[in-house]
C-alpha cells in the first residue's frame, strides 16, 4: 500500500464535484509533454468510463511519439479549434487543470479556464501553485502527475475502475518524467504503482518501445550534430551546455518533440552534473536544466530566466537573441560556482 499524501478532505470534495458533474474538461501545458499527455489521459479514461461526457484540450500540438496512447486521437488542440474550445469549457461542469501550476503555462486557453464558472480541481507536482482552484492538489515531492493521479482515484476508492488504457497512460506519464524511472523514483510507492498497473494488463515494455523507439532518422542526425557542434563544457563547474537554432532546426525536418531529452544528453559525460538545452524558436528561446545531486536548477532558472520547476529539473524563456541567452548562462556561472563545484565533490565521494 502506498502512503497517504492526499489530505482526506480534498479527497472528498473531488469525489463530490465529480458526483455532480455530467461534463467535464481536462486542460494541460503548452507544448506537452509525456506526463501531461499520460495524467489527462489516464484521467480522462477513468471520467468516461465513470459516464462523464470529458474532453482533453490541450493548447498546441504534442510530439508524435506520444500519440500511439489510446484516446490520444480525441484531444482537442486548441490553436486549431479555439472556439469549438472554448465552447466546451463553458458549457463544462467540471475543469481538471493537470501538470501546471499557473494560468501562464496554459498561454490561450488559461482566460478560458479563469473565466469560466465551472468548478475547478488542479493535480500538479510542480512548486508554488497559484490559487485559482476549488481543488489545489499539489505535491512536488511526488515524481509526476500521472502518479498523483493514479494516488487519487485509487483514494476514492476505484482502483478497480481504472482500466487497461488508463493504465497505459498513467504509467507512461510516470515513465518519461522520471527518464523511464532513472530520476526523482527513488519512492518505494513508485514501485508499488507500478506493480498495480501491471496488475491491469499493461506491457511496460511496450510502452517504453512505442515512446522511446519511435524517433525519426533525422532527429538523431540532429542529435549527433548538436552534440559535435554545438556543445560547450565547463569543467570546473561540472557543467555542460547544448543549443540549437531554429534554421538548424528546420535543417533536419525536426518535428515537434523531437529535442525531448536533449537536456539530459550531457549528463551521461564523466563528471559533468549540470546540464542545459537552449532550443530557439520564432522570437525566443526555451531553455531547460538539469542536474544530478543537489545542484537547485529551478533556483537557476528562477534567477536568470524567470522560470521555474524541480530540483534536478527545471525551465526558462528568453525573449530575445539565442546568442544573448547563452550569455546570460554563462556570465552566471561564477554566482552559482560554490553549489556547482560541492555538488561535484559530493557526487564523486560516492
Amino acid at each position: 500500500m502506498f502512503s497517504k499524501i492526499i489530505q482526506q478532505d480534498k479527497i472528498t470534495k473531488v469525489e463530490s464535484l465529480i458526483d455532480k458533474a455530467d461534463k467535464a474538461v481536462i486542460v494541460t501545458h503548452v507544448s506537452p509533454d509525456g506526463d501531461a499527455i499520460g495524467s489527462s489521459l489516464g484521467l480522462y479514461h477513468y471520467l468516461t468510463d465513470s459516464g462523464i461526457e470529458t474532453t482533453v484540450i490541450v493548447p498546441n500540438e504534442f510530439p508524435y511519439f506520444l500519440k500511439w496512447v489510446k484516446g490520444a486521437k480525441d484531444i482537442l488542440i486548441y490553436e486549431k479549434y479555439p472556439e469549438f474550445a472554448h465552447k466546451l469549457i463553458d458549457e463544462t461542469d467540471l475543469i481538471f487543470c493537470l501538470d501546471f501550476n499557473v494560468l501562464s503555462r496554459i498561454k490561450w486557453v488559461g482566460e478560458a479556464v479563469k473565466n469560466s464558472n465551472a468548478k475547478k480541481v488542479l493535480v500538479d507536482h510542480h512548486p508554488f501553485p497559484d490559487d485559482f482552484c476549488d481543488v489545489t492538489i499539489s505535491h512536488p515531492e511526488i515524481s509526476s502527475t500521472s502518479e498523483l493521479v493514479f494516488r487519487l482515484i485509487c483514494r476514492m476508492g476505484d482502483y478497480e475502475s481504472i482500466s487497461r488504457q488508463g493504465a497505459e497512460a498513467i504509467y507512461m506519464g510516470m515513465m518519461t518524467d522520471t527518464g523511464a524511472f532513472t530520476y526523482n523514483s527513488n519512492s518505494a510507492d513508485i514501485y508499488f504503482i507500478i506493480t498495480q498497473l501491471l496488475s491491469k494488463g499493461i506491457d511496460k515494455d511496450k510502452i517504453y518501445s512505442n515512446v522511446y523507439h519511435n524517433y525519426t532518422a533525422d532527429r538523431y542526425r540532429m542529435m549527433g550534430y548538436m552534440l559535435s557542434e554545438k556543445m560547450k563544457i565547463y569543467d570546473e563547474y561540472g557543467c555542460a551546455v547544448v543549443w540549437l537554432s531554429e534554421d538548424e532546426q528546420k535543417s533536419f525536418h525536426s518535428q515537434k518533440g523531437d529535442t525531448e531529452g536533449f537536456a539530459n544528453l550531457p549528463l551521461n559525460i564523466k563528471g559533468i552534473t549540470f546540464a542545459a538545452f537552449f532550443r530557439e524558436e520564432e522570437n525566443m528561446v526555451k531553455i531547460s536544466f538539469r542536474s544530478q545531486g543537489s545542484f537547485p536548477t529551478n533556483e537557476f532558472a528562477s534567477r536568470c530566466y524567470n522560470g521555474g520547476g524541480h530540483l534536478n529539473a527545471s525551465g526558462g524563456e528568453y525573449y530575445g537573441k539565442l546568442e544573448d541567452a547563452l550569455s546570460i548562462f554563462e556570465n552566471a556561472l561564477p554566482d552559482f560556482a560554490q553549489l556547482l563545484i560541492d555538488n561535484k565533490n559530493n557526487l564523486n565521494k560516492k
